[in-house]
């Protein structure tokens, strides 16, 4: 096995946790929200680790993002659709996500009603999650 398998199969495996954790982040967050609950700590703890996930999956990416021989620089990275993919859009794409859910990972601290911090969460992990959703979708 190679260094660019391993890093691209833990990149591709990793990604079920991520949606996983985020999903089940969202999930409780538009219950708390909607259904006007308390944000305990179980709520801390699961969006702070969904949070972690796709950071962790940030750096998985950023290992393969320059060990992949799909990655190129050049005038005929645009032209290949393919190649313009894994250079350009899915690191664009997954970086406004992981910002987002950073976003509204901080809102949920900072904000002092549960409501809030159940909102912050729903709105910017459910924009997050549906980009990463169209990364993944998008792939050639």
């Amino acid at each position: 096995m190679t260094l660019y398998s391993f890093f691209k199969e833990a990149h591709s495996g990793f990604r079920y946790v991520v949606i996983i954790l985020v999903l089940l982040a969202i999930v409780r967050a538009f219950m708390g929200w909607l259904g006007k609950g308390p944000y305990g700590e179980g709520n801390r703890k699961l969006n702070l680790f969904a949070m972690i996930s796709v950071h962790t999956q940030f750096l998985l990416g950023i290992i393969l993002f320059f060990i992949s021989p799909m990655v190129q620089f050049g005038k005929e990275t645009m032209k290949n659709p393919i190649t313009r993919y894994w250079t350009v859009e899915h690191w664009v794409m997954m970086v406004i996500a992981i910002a987002l859910i950073t976003i509204g990972h901080s809102k949920s601290k900072k904000a002092a009603l549960p409501e809030a911090k159940h909102k912050a969460v729903a709105v910017f992990y459910l924009i997050g999650l549906i980009i990463i959703t169209a990364g993944i979708m998008l792939i050639p």
